[in-house]
């Protein structure tokens, strides 16, 4: 279901607004960030599948952060892959 047809109670950037970001799960904290899912996935799902796949929002900034140095070695944009990486 679309978060926007949640309680608004229940809604992550609410509760963001009015009990601050301790009241929330990384899950929700990254939806925000996300801002929206993809078709047939919410935010929540999608930020649930991305902490899956890295383990932790920790593992997953680390994981940005290289992919950013990476692509301003080579001097071109490189698009980002959500994939985790094997190690």
């Amino acid at each position: 279901m679309a978060i926007e047809r949640w309680p608004e109670a229940e809604r992550p950037r609410e509760r963001l607004y009015w009990n601050g970001p301790e009241a929330l799960a990384d899950a929700e904290l990254l939806a925000i960030q996300l801002g929206s899912g993809t078709r047939g996935k919410s935010a929540i799902d999608v930020a649930h599948e991305m902490l899956a796949a890295y383990g932790s929002l920790a593992k997953l900034r680390a994981a940005r952060s290289s992919s950013s140095r990476n692509s301003q070695a080579s001097g071109r944009p490189r698009p980002h892959d959500w994939s985790p990486r094997s190690s």
